[in-house]
């Protein structure tokens, strides 16, 4: 809109405005006009400025994240943190519950694909075949697979350790307490064999993307991780960061070799086990990913490094966490003392912590201090120099 519109529209709109309150006092008048004045002023300095892609941007809200518009939340037990959210404004600005956690059979219909289908690998499906996403989402036909978990009552307490790898948990001494909950989620290098005092031996869910999976394979072979968590019964979480993420899960569940891409020939089956239950794979929806980016972790980095940034497979994972179970406890995840502490709990040596562009950890970490001192999660803290004057 020009000012020349403006000008047109505060001379038809304002002079009907007086002639219906009958106004006819001159201040009054004055005081309409410098109100239609700045009016036209936001319009032609803000809004009139948007590109089409900013009001893409501007608009993108629970329209484009909720699938299901007739979806209503779940009834929770009084513990639940969802309680605690809807007593903050902050709080219920930022969580939404009915975005859909996972993907599967059933969730993919064509009015999917066409919002999905121009947003990038992890929060879309922009440069992937219909029919080849269509075909590995119709395996995960279990009505399992839309779910972490079934509740089995409505007032059931569903309390959720999620554990992370940080070098915190050496000496932690946490491990009773993570076996404690209902359930246990893991990532990446889950080590626990030597570790189970401080970390516990419950596994109910692993989650990985291909990379991260493959990647401490063979970076923590040495220090223990030489296999991927196989309790029975066991939840393998996907998050579909790359095309090589469906092309692996296919294989999973089908028990056959990867037939194509970076992975080509491997063996699922000498990962997840051979013959596990199809209700055992779940895979994060890119909806999801896109919320919890958008609201919890828009980092600068994403629009600096937008073909490698998203948020980490721990982040995505306690995100999960946070929007299913009643209760969170968080233990290895990044804390203001992270420099007092190696990388790893199972580092034999002192590790820094390096931060890569991909990931931004010191926004997860203020994150998780935020929602922990809001009590919706519960994190693990400690200070290694006051642990080590209480052992002298």
């Amino acid at each position: 809109m020009k000012s020349t519109d403006c000008s047109n529209m505060a001379g038809i709109v304002f002079p009907r405005i007086c002639r219906a309150q009958h106004c006819r006092n001159t201040k009054l008048w004055l005081c309409i006009s410098i109100v239609a004045a700045c009016v036209c002023f936001i319009y032609w300095n803000v809004l009139g400025s948007m590109s089409s892609e900013d009001w893409s941007i501007f608009y993108r809200d629970e329209v484009s994240w909720i699938v299901n518009d007739t979806a209503e939340e779940e009834a929770v037990p009084a513990c639940s943190l969802r309680h605690t959210i809807k007593k903050e404004n902050s709080l219920k600005r930022k969580f939404s519950f009915l975005v859909p956690v996972l993907q599967w059979n059933d969730s993919f219909i064509n009015s999917h694909w066409q919002k999905l289908q121009n947003e990038p690998l992890p929060y879309g499906w922009k440069d992937q075949h219909f029919h080849e996403i269509g075909k590995t989402l119709s395996l995960l036909s279990h009505p399992a697979n839309s779910h972490l978990f079934e509740r089995k009552t409505s007032d059931t307490c569903v309390r959720c350790a999620v554990v992370g790898n940080g070098g915190i948990l050496n000496g932690s001494r946490q491990g009773k307490t993570i076996d404690g909950h209902d359930y246990v989620f893991r990532v990446n290098g889950a080590i626990i064999k030597g570790f189970e005092d401080d970390v516990g031996t419950k596994t109910s869910f692993y989650g990985f993307t291909t990379n991260s999976l493959k990647n401490s394979l063979m970076g923590y072979y040495r220090d223990g991780f030489d296999k991927v968590p196989s309790d029975p019964g066991i939840g393998y979480i996907f998050i579909p960061a790359e095309t090589r993420d469906y092309v692996m899960l296919a294989a999973a569940i089908q028990g056959v070799s990867v037939p194509s891409g970076p992975d080509k020939g491997d063996r699922p089956s000498e990962l997840f086990g051979y013959n596990p239950e199809t209700y055992q794979f779940k895979m994060i929806h890119p909806t999801f990913i896109q919320y919890v980016t958008q609201r919890f972790l828009k980092s600068p980095q994403l629009e600096q490094y937008r073909d490698v940034y998203m948020p980490s497979t721990g982040a995505l994972i306690l995100l999960v966490a946070l929007h299913t179970c009643d209760q969170v406890s968080a233990y290895g995840f990044i804390t203001e003392d992270y420099k007092d502490f190696s990388d790893h709990y199972y580092d034999k040596v002192m590790k820094p912590l390096v931060f890569y562009a991909n990931h931004d950890m010191e926004m997860e970490g203020r994150l998780w201090k935020q929602l922990h001192s809001q009590k919706v999660l519960w994190l693990y803290q400690r200070q290694k120099k006051k642990d080590m004057m209480s052992l002298q």
